[in-house]
């Protein structure tokens, strides 16, 4: 237990060592205060828990939110204030909420008293600790506290977690990192001012769609493999939220613990939807732009935020009035799912546009695109090759010329099987269903693969699979790649 401590912090102050001191001082002052918490009276814990709160939130503002309130002041204001660059630690928004859910639950008598190792280990696992999950001392505690000879190191887990790790790293290298350049270049174009073409701007914005699913869920895998490596179980965070059939069902599925803590600390301790409908859709809207708002300092992320608090608005709007009313039960059962699974993924990549551009303006730019505000340019080699169908389609306003931000049929070919990946395809958990990869796998909408082919055992043929993925990650990796999420 001592040694995954500081297996862990060593692991975290490899990136800035001067660091590794704020994160020590934050899990000595949050422990400290969840004990005097659990000692005092209910008015003095009240206390203590806004204090530990304010605290831990003061922290995590100072680091990420100074310099953007002082850009968004001075453009106010007309000032020059100056503040020194302050570079964000890894990780502070994971660990900050992370600490914030235990103090709360230990106010709520929901939390037992830990040993200071246990907590410690709770909070900087290092699988876990860059980029989350965000895990819940229910779900973390009871495996720590397990006697030694149940846990621990084993050939069967070190085969469990090797497998799940790799194929996570495929996601991240030969998927992620295989898009990432196709979003790159349509963002850049267009925060330099650049005007996509229909084409261009759907292409850019479903790559990069794929681009953050892989990448984090990719992550995610990773974290979960080196887990059960020493036999500890992480809970789910990626569920296909791109076969979600709603907004609703996508938060269900996409961060899934991030979503957790935003329902259980922050949309219920509003007030949730105990207070009538409007005040209900208001909740809704106001933690989702703190959701936004969490992701980074920046407009554009209170606006992805907004619009998702609104989507899920419309959502539980159209469950309240038309779905009682009966309407959309014309369609048959399968065809109301792709239709309601294609709307919902549409609204996503729209969202995910705010999500990724550098400004409003780039933003608009690639949204104007979508829309085709921009025009519809086609290679202007159909020309030659189909010209009735371009005479056509030129009557009907579509031009022919270069797609300077489209990389032609390669790009649309890969766009195309990714997408009947994450719409067809089992998710990596699916695949490991049966050897229970994660701690709360009965608490989701999990389908064991279809395929047999697709069901992980500990056999030769697997371990080739494995290996082979390993190997040609491997060989990928000759280049700076960062994981998405780090920067949140």
């Amino acid at each position: 237990m001592g040694w995954l401590v500081l297996a862990s912090l060593f692991f975290y102050g490899w990136w800035n060592p001067a660091y590794v001191l704020l994160i020590v001082i934050s899990v000595v002052a949050n422990f400290g205060l969840a004990q005097a918490i659990i000692g005092s009276e209910f008015r003095v814990g009240r206390l203590l828990l806004l204090a530990g709160v304010a605290a831990n939130l003061l922290i995590l503002a100072y680091f990420k939110y100074a310099g953007f309130f002082l850009d968004n002041l001075n453009v106010v204001l007309g000032s020059a204030i100056s503040w020194p660059e302050i570079i964000l630690p890894l990780a502070i928004s994971f660990f900050t909420f992370q600490q914030i859910a235990y103090l709360v639950d230990v106010r709520r008598g929901k939390a037992r008293e830990y040993d200071f190792r246990h907590y410690c280990l709770f909070v900087t696992f290092f699988p876990q600790l860059i980029a989350g999950p965000i895990v819940h001392h229910r779900e973390m505690m009871p495996q720590f506290l397990r006697p030694s000879n149940d846990a621990g190191l084993s050939l069967d887990g070190i085969a469990l977690g090797v497998s799940v790790f790799v194929l996570g790293l495929g996601k991240k290298v030969l998927i992620a990192d295989s898009v990432a350049p196709y979003a790159t270049t349509l963002f850049n174009a267009a925060e330099a001012g650049a005007t996509p073409s229909f084409i261009e701007a759907w292409g850019g914005a479903l790559a990069y769609t794929f681009q953050l699913y892989f990448d984090f869920s990719g992550y995610s895998d990773m974290a979960i493999g080196l887990a059960l490596m020493f036999g500890v179980r992480l809970p789910l965070n990626f569920n296909s939220p791109y076969k979600s059939v709603n907004i609703i069902d996508f938060w269900r599925r996409w961060h899934i613990t991030l979503s957790r803590f935003l329902r259980d600390y922050l949309y219920i301790s509003l007030g949730g939807n105990r207070k009538g409908s409007v005040r209900r859709y208001v909740n809704l809207l106001l933690t989702m732009l703190l959701g936004g708002l969490w992701h980074g300092a920046g407009w554009t992320f209170v606006c992805w935020g907004a619009l998702h608090g609104f989507y899920l608005i419309i959502n539980h709007g159209w469950h309240a009035i038309w779905r009682n009313a009966g309407a959309f039960e014309i369609l048959a059962p399968g065809l109301k799912m792709w239709v309601s699974r294609v709307i919902t993924f549409l609204a996503v990549v729209v969202g995910w546009v705010f999500f990724r551009a550098e400004s409003f303006d780039a933003a608009v730019q690639v949204l104007n695109g979508m829309a085709g505000v921009n025009g519809v340019v086609l290679p202007g080699y159909l020309v030659t090759k189909a010209p009735i169908l371009a005479e056509a389609l030129l009557a009907l306003g579509v031009e022919f010329g270069r797609l300077d931000l489209f990389a032609g049929l390669q790009q649309a070919l890969q766009l195309v099987a990714l997408l009947l990946v994450v719409w067809l395809a089992p998710n990596v958990t699916e695949i490991f269903l049966r050897q229970q990869p994660v701690c709360d796998a009965q608490s989701h909408d999990l389908q064991e693969s279809r395929w047999s082919g697709l069901r992980w055992n500990a056999n030769v043929a697997w371990a080739f699979v494995v290996g082979i993925v390993l190997m040609v990650s491997l060989t990928r990796m000759t280049q700076i790649s960062e994981f998405l999420y780090f920067d949140f």
